[in-house]
């Protein structure tokens, strides 16, 4: 069952993948305008204090640059990803302090921005160290959706293994995924295992799936 399951996904990483190249980058920045301005509009967004956002690969996703800049802009405490143990798919939230430290940090796997864990000589404040304040959304990328609300990652475990960890000392925050129109399927196309989490909410450039 296990190897069927990890086949399925595997095959829909490949079509997906082979999807997602076919876009334009002209294409994917005209579906993030419209999904940056439905998430900004959402009530959950508004009325959050403690947000995590992912910072966007180049390419093949949607671009969040102008989420991450909202949220500063808004006032808000940001967090964003970082891979802390490779090996065993290990991820942990950082909080950022402005553009300033937006821009200077440097680019990890997948050319990705990932935060040092040190700022300023101070370590970070962080999701699972207990050192930062309880997450109230959590703002993430996948590789493909479907209308039940399940997600499919990019293989890593990445998330499933971080809020499996994190909602066993902290309330469970909302998860909302941003996705391209063509990331999104109909209810039952993803395939999800035990420890596969869903999501609260997705949004596409046609509006929310919830």
């Amino acid at each position: 069952m296990a190897s069927a399951l990890v086949k399925q996904k595997g095959a829909l990483r490949k079509a997906m993948r082979a999807t997602l190249a076919n876009l334009t980058a002209d294409e994917i920045q005209a579906q993030s305008r419209q999904i940056t301005r439905t998430l900004l509009a959402l009530p959950e967004f508004q009325q959050s204090k403690h947000v995590s956002c992912f910072l966007s690969m180049p390419t093949g996703e949607v671009d969040t640059a102008a989420v991450v800049s909202a949220i500063i802009d808004a006032g808000k405490t940001l967090y964003v990803p970082k891979m802390v143990d490779k090996e065993r798919g290990i991820m942990d939230f950082f909080q950022l302090f402005g553009e300033d430290d937006l821009r200077a940090l440097p680019r990890g796997q997948w050319d990705i921005r990932e935060p040092d864990e040190v700022h300023n000589g101070q370590r970070r404040p962080s999701a699972l160290s207990g050192s930062a304040e309880p997450l109230d959304l959590i703002v993430m990328p996948g590789m493909a959706f479907d209308r039940s609300l399940s997600r499919l990652g990019y293989g890593k475990g990445f998330y499933d293994r971080f809020l499996s960890t994190y909602a066993r000392h902290r309330q469970r925050p909302r998860l909302v995924a941003l996705a391209l129109r063509e990331q999104i399927l109909e209810a039952g196309q993803v395939p999800v295992g035990e420890t596969d989490w869903k999501v609260d909410v997705i949004i596409g450039p046609d509006g929310i799936v919830s």
